[in-house]
């Protein structure tokens, strides 16, 4: 091993919203105010980090032309008691998903995925 995972590092055009919107997700704690340009949120030994990129072309799933970046799996114990859940907080549902997983976006148009044991 050479090294550990610290964050994971996403672009937004306002990071501290975004932040805010993960953080409400995965019940963790925002750590930055508005209008800083990093943004981190914390919780149960995970870090993300939030950054500002006003300039942000977001992807546009499924078009290959603007892929998805990135994205988190995020397991839940019952999709569709999440499901609603995650779409007031800003999320939208995307084409695409399987046996064991659904297809959103947050609200910056990032894909992220809920996923459960089917």
């Amino acid at each position: 091993m050479i090294g550990q995972l610290h964050s994971v590092v996403i672009d937004a055009p306002d990071a501290h919203a975004l932040a805010t919107f993960y953080a409400n997700l995965l019940g963790m704690e925002v750590k930055g105010e508005p209008g800083n340009d990093w943004i981190v949120v914390t919780g149960a030994g995970y870090r993300i980090a939030f950054q500002q990129a006003p300039d942000l072309r977001p992807p546009d799933w499924p078009d290959p032309d603007r892929p998805q970046q990135f994205h988190l799996d995020i397991r839940v114990a019952d999709v569709d008691d999440a499901e609603p859940k995650v779409l007031a907080l800003g999320a939208r549902r995307l084409p695409g998903g399987g046996g064991d997983f659904r297809v959103y976006a947050d609200p910056v148009g990032h894909p992220f995925c809920l996923v459960w044991d089917a």
